[in-house]
């Protein structure tokens, strides 16, 4: 049984407390070992002039690791939001499903929070009482971290007033606010696969009450992995421990893939892509024992089956 698929099993508790809403040879491309390609230094930034010039660069945004670190008041525990920070690293640094935290601050779509906001958290205690007293099927539920939550409790926290220490230290400069993400327009695009190794983890139920919203793909350490179709990085990272770097696309038609278990990210938020870029090299980062690629789609909140989309599998 492959231990591919996090987005649905009860391994979610567990990994919470680390922390950000899942998972034969290869004979396509081969894998460079002896002179991988180098992380960029800076992504080219989003709209770039059609002279070859390129805008002004903008701060690459990266996902920040939740510290722990909520001070009890009378109101209850209270976690102020720090840059870099997302909605569903913070549960998850806490052992909360995402909609808990949602439901016990009033958060309403696009669920934005804001570097400086004070979130309610419940007591220690209340939490782990709370989790200890779900089935293992209401653990997946509440812990099941889908495309579209990441999407949305996935977005950095927006820049804010400036925090000083508690030392006092003068404030640090405002964090920039990460653009908005560039509009999608046209049709659907033709999807191809990320890597050509054969499927290890096929797309649905698995026994145990699991089940993967995508595929699991064989693939080499430091192998290429191209985006499947034309789009937009919604989100690059390695906040949630069961995707290891993660890279999510947005593309036309409201499809979005997934691209998990990297062993490097090469994009940012925002960059635009076009079909076989190479995004990432594939690694075994995440919940898997071996080097692999998780790859999704999703027509909205729908996951869709690759091979159904694709093909050639």
């Amino acid at each position: 049984m492959s231990r591919s698929n996090p987005f649905r099993s009860g391994a979610w508790p567990a990994m919470a407390a680390l922390l950000l809403v899942g998972c034969g040879s290869y004979g396509g491309l081969p894998a460079r070992r002896a002179a991988p390609p180098p992380r960029p230094a800076a992504v080219p930034p989003v709209g770039a002039a059609s002279s070859g010039k390129l805008a002004p660069a903008r701060p690459a945004w990266t996902a920040r690791r939740v510290v722990p670190d909520a001070v009890t008041t009378p109101a209850g525990r209270i976690h102020t939001v720090k840059s870099g920070e997302t909605g569903i690293a913070i549960a998850r640094a806490y052992g909360l499903p995402w909609s808990d935290l949602v439901a016990l601050n009033g958060l309403s779509p696009p669920y934005a929070i804001e570097v400086g906001q004070r979130l309610r958290l419940p007591g220690a205690a209340q939490a782990a009482a709370r989790v200890a007293s779900m089935s293992m099927e209401q653990r997946a539920r509440a812990f099941a971290l889908d495309i579209d939550t990441i999407v949305t409790g996935g977005e950095p926290a927006r820049g804010g007033p400036a925090m000083a220490s508690p030392r006092r230290t003068p404030p640090t400069a405002p964090v920039p606010q990460p653009a908005p993400l560039p509009a999608l327009v046209g049709d659907a695009p033709t999807f191809r696969w990320p890597v050509e190794g054969r499927v290890i983890s096929s797309f649905g139920a698995k026994p145990g009450g699991r089940f993967n919203d995508g595929v699991n793909l064989k693939a080499s350490a430091g192998q290429a992995v191209r985006a499947a179709g034309d789009g937009v990085v919604a989100y690059a990272g390695d906040a949630i421990p069961g995707f290891g770097n993660l890279v999510l696309v947005k593309h036309a038609g409201g499809w979005v893939s997934a691209y998990g278990h990297n062993e490097a990210v090469l994009v940012a938020r925002g960059r635009r892509v076009a079909a076989g870029e190479v995004i990432a090299r594939a690694g075994q980062t995440g919940a898997v024992a071996e080097p692999q690629v998780h790859f999704e789609l999703r027509r909205g909140r729908t996951p869709i089956d690759p091979q159904r989309v694709i093909g050639g599998r």
